[in-house]
């Protein structure tokens, strides 16, 4: 009887043990499979070649719906690479399945800076493509003879080397919607979700005029004046040095036009510096004449802050910085030399052009205050009709040369902000001239070389 007692017991106690374990297992098991099942479907995603995403921006709007773009595929479980054009390699493309470059076009045609090492590498010649599909974004302004010049080069040549289009290119008239609205409905469809988000740039808010004032009365060129603007309502909004706003005027609101942010948050309000176009029957251009004539203080601006990543400082935000410009290209510059002060970097140069010294020395107490306290120790101004030879801010940097070429050995960091015709152009040339092709190059794939040209 104690022998059958004693049997009974450790049946039941076993039984028990048994189902306890059961209990405890089952979640273990759960999750054992669950694991397994995402292993499996890592392990199949990673077989899955990655969609490359290619940007190529100058003011930063490719990019940044080049990341959209990106990240509607990730919401569609497809694997992303982004990049920008510089950073891809013959390698990347005879590797890649599809592609979606995203590319803009600048003045008459010509590429964005981070495209410089891609099209010298690699579009001055021949490359096998049979394997890629792609699809192309092309941004630009029709006001321009070369509209879309890059995005229709680039095409081409991809067509050349073998790759096939998974849909027409589509183009872009300075941020049209619908035609971006198009781009997204591509990207939907290629996906195979319909569920994608749409685009949509933030929208316009109130901004008050605060203050208007001109710079440079008797100048020889068109009035520039300063202005000030806060929010109509609620606080003012976040933003960083090299950073630009657009403005909506009232007579075309479909067209927006940008500028480049003059002040830093700390200052209380964004600062613009606008030049008044004035049109050949005298009539003013639609946003200038807007923000310097017809508006008064107090009046409500239509205004949005749009980041501008390929002129912020980022990376650079330590090292010597040569600013150079010219003209109202001054704004841009000042943003960024106000963020220096403010965080106490002291290794600045500005190099800066412009006609009349008398005239045309745009806030000439500031940056001179700048100089004098060792927060702009190098300050060069270049005024072209001081003198009877005509000087501009590339005679500058060429007859210093062996500076430029220390402050780069230190590891400075060049940014440029001003007109394309010219100025630009002839900056390129005279670094070219001092530091060689290959290593401006260097530079602007390293993120050391950086312009907002208009």
């Amino acid at each position: 009887m104690i022998f059958t007692h004693d049997t009974t017991r450790l049946a039941l106690l076993a039984g028990m043990s048994l189902s306890y374990a059961g209990v405890c297992l089952a979640p273990w098991l759960r999750a054992r499979k669950r694991r397994r099942a995402d292993k499996a479907a890592k392990e199949a995603l990673a077989d899955t070649p990655a969609w490359l995403v290619v940007y190529a921006s100058q003011t930063g709007n490719a990019e940044e719906l080049a990341t959209q773009t990106a990240h509607s595929l990730q919401l569609a479980g497809l694997p992303v690479r982004l990049c920008a054009l510089a950073d891809v390699s013959a390698e990347d493309l005879q590797q890649a399945e599809r592609a979606l470059f995203l590319v803009s076009t600048y003045g008459e045609g010509d590429a964005p800076d981070n495209a410089a090492a891609f099209i010298g590498k690699l579009m001055t010649g021949e490359l096998a493509l049979p394997q890629l599909h792609y699809g192309l974004l092309a941004l630009g302004d029709s006001s321009y003879s070369q509209y879309c010049g890059f995005g229709r080069a680039l095409d081409t040549w991809l067509a050349g080397q073998g790759a096939s289009p998974l849909f027409e290119r589509i183009e872009v008239d300075r941020s049209a919607g619908a035609a971006i609205e198009h781009w997204f409905q591509s990207l939907s469809h290629l996906a195979g979700t319909s569920d994608a988000p749409d685009w949509s740039a933030p929208a316009f808010g109130d901004w008050s005029l605060l203050v208007r004032r001109l710079l440079n009365p008797g100048s020889a060129g068109g009035a520039v004046y300063h202005v000030e603007l806060a929010p109509a309502s609620g606080a003012l909004p976040d933003w960083q040095s090299g950073d630009l706003v657009q403005v909506a005027a009232p007579a075309d609101p479909a067209q927006p036009r940008e500028y480049s942010i003059a002040s830093i948050p700390h200052d209380g309000s964004v600062h613009l510096l606008v030049r008044q176009h004035c049109h050949s029957d005298g009539s003013l251009g639609l946003a200038s004449g807007w923000l310097t004539a017809q508006s008064q203080p107090g009046d409500t601006v239509q205004l949005r802050l749009r980041p501008h990543r390929r002129f912020r400082l980022e990376d650079n935000a330590a090292r010597p910085l040569i600013l150079i410009g010219n003209g109202s290209g001054i704004a841009g510059l000042r943003g960024h030399l106000k963020s220096r002060v403010l965080a106490g970097q002291r290794r600045n140069w500005l190099i800066f052009g412009e006609r009349n010294a008398e005239h045309d020395f745009h806030y000439r107490a500031e940056l001179q205050h700048w100089h004098a306290s060792g927060d702009l120790p190098r300050l060069d101004m270049v005024f072209s009709r001081d003198q009877p030879e005509r000087l501009y801010v590339q005679d500058r940097l060429r007859g210093n040369a062996d500076e430029v070429q220390l402050w780069l050995e230190q590891g400075a960091a060049i940014y440029i902000c001003g007109s394309l015709a010219g100025m630009a152009g002839g900056v390129d040339l005279a670094l070219q001239d001092i530091l060689g092709r290959p290593a401006l190059d260097a530079l602007a794939a390293q993120g050391r070389y950086r312009r907002d040209v208009y």
